[in-house]
Parts: structure tokens; C-alpha cells; sequence
């Protein structure tokens, strides 16, 4: 499985840096069989996060059909400002400007790749048009938002949906992660990394199968 994870201007360093861990550590686990990297929409550039000033390096530029995860993060920074500062919404409106929907349109349109998503990741999709009428999740400040697309906004820590899988809040990255190791190499592989990082994934995935749960 070859994950590549995004990284855009005003990023959220613990989106990124929390699945990349647990999946280069999987990868370890499994000799292997994962391999994780850092991506740009405009290719190898040192790309600034919204967290301090905190610069981590995109080695690549995304490729939107090689086979594998596409990984996306969301913003770091205020929710509220005075007009012009850098916060969250500001931060994730811009990637609208980017290069960056076309390739994740182009992901989703790929058979072989699964586009996931952390946090305020979710919203980059949701925005750009991409995932109207499909069930997925962002933080929980921002779920009236990702209705107001016309995405499903459902309240669990990981949704899956095929070839879309997103998480929560901030530290849901860690739950993705594993998720992803225990649905693409099985679960002794994900079980391997959640003993090595001493911590245990919460809540239920949530799937569109199953019998539908009635109002109380």
C-alpha cells in the first residue's frame, strides 16, 4: 500500500505526522508492504503548517492515480479573526485556488485509490464539490459545514465509504491509520501498532452496510 500523504500551505502538523507514523510503522510491521510519503499539488517544496510556523518538506508532487491512499489534512490556526488573519476556514478556502481539487478529483475518479481524510481534510473535499451525497466526517465544529455541502456529515470517529475514508477531529489520525492497516493488511498488523504506540483506537467505524439504526 503506497500512502501519499498532502501537504498544503497552513496544514495541520498532528493530521499529518499521527497517520504518518502509524503507517510507516506498519509498513515496518509488515516488511514493508506500506510505504509512506509527503506530497504537494505543486510538487518537492518546503510547505509552511498553520502551527507556528512549523515547516515540514513535500519530497513529491501527488500523483492522483497511483495505486494506494490519498491522504489529506486539515488547518491549523484560529477559528475567529479579524479580516485577512490566517484561520482555519481562510486556510482551507485556499487550497480551493490551488491545483490541489483537480487531483483529488482525479483520485476519487481512480478505481485503484482510496482518498482519505483527517479533521478539517474532510472540509478540502467537501468544499471543492467532491463528495456531494457521500457520508464522511471533519471536526465536530465543522460538521454543519460539510452538511452544508451536500455531503452526509455523520458523528463517528472514522467513516468508510469505499474508496472515501475520513476521521474527526485532530488525534482521529491516529484511528485512521490503524484502520487503514487493519482493512488493507488485516488486523495483526494494526494490532502489532497499536501495541508498539500503547494506545487503543476509539469508537465504532462506521460503514453503509448494516441495519439502519432508528430515531430514539
Amino acid at each position: 500500500m503506497r500512502v501519499q500523504i498532502v501537504l498544503f500551505d497552513g496544514f495541520d502538523p498532528l493530521d499529518v505526522v499521527a497517520p504518518y507514523e502509524v503507517l510507516w510503522a506498519g509498513g515496518l510491521a509488515s516488511g514493508g508492504a506500506v510505504t509512506v510519503e509527503l506530497v504537494s499539488a505543486e510538487g518537492p517544496r518546503d510547505v509552511v503548517s498553520g502551527s507556528g510556523g512549523l515547516v515540514l518538506r513535500a519530497t513529491a508532487g501527488l500523483v492522483p492515480d497511483r495505486p494506494g491512499v490519498v491522504l489529506v489534512p486539515g488547518a491549523a490556526g484560529p477559528l475567529t479573526g479579524p479580516e485577512g488573519a490566517d484561520t482555519v476556514p481562510i486556510l482551507l478556502g485556499r487550497t480551493l485556488e490551488t491545483g490541489l481539487p483537480a487531483l483529488l478529483a482525479r483520485a476519487l475518479d481512480c478505481p485503484h485509490v482510496t482518498v482519505a481524510a483527517v479533521c478539517g481534510g474532510g472540509l478540502v473535499l467537501a468544499l471543492a464539490g467532491l463528495i456531494e451525497g457521500r457520508p464522511a466526517v471533519t471536526h465536530h465544529l465543522g460538521q454543519d459545514l460539510l452538511d452544508a455541502t451536500g455531503a452526509v456529515a455523520v458523528s463517528a470517529r472514522v467513516v468508510d465509504d469505499g474508496d472515501l475514508v475520513t476521521a474527526g477531529a485532530v488525534t482521529s489520525g491516529l484511528d485512521l491509520g490503524l484502520y487503514l492497516l487493519e482493512r488493507e493488511l488485516g488486523p495483526r498488523i494494526a494490532l502489532a501498532v497499536e501495541e508498539l504506540f500503547a494506545y487503543e483506537r476509539r469508537g465504532t467505524v462506521w460503514r453503509r452496510h448494516g441495519v439502519e439504526a432508528q430515531p430514539w
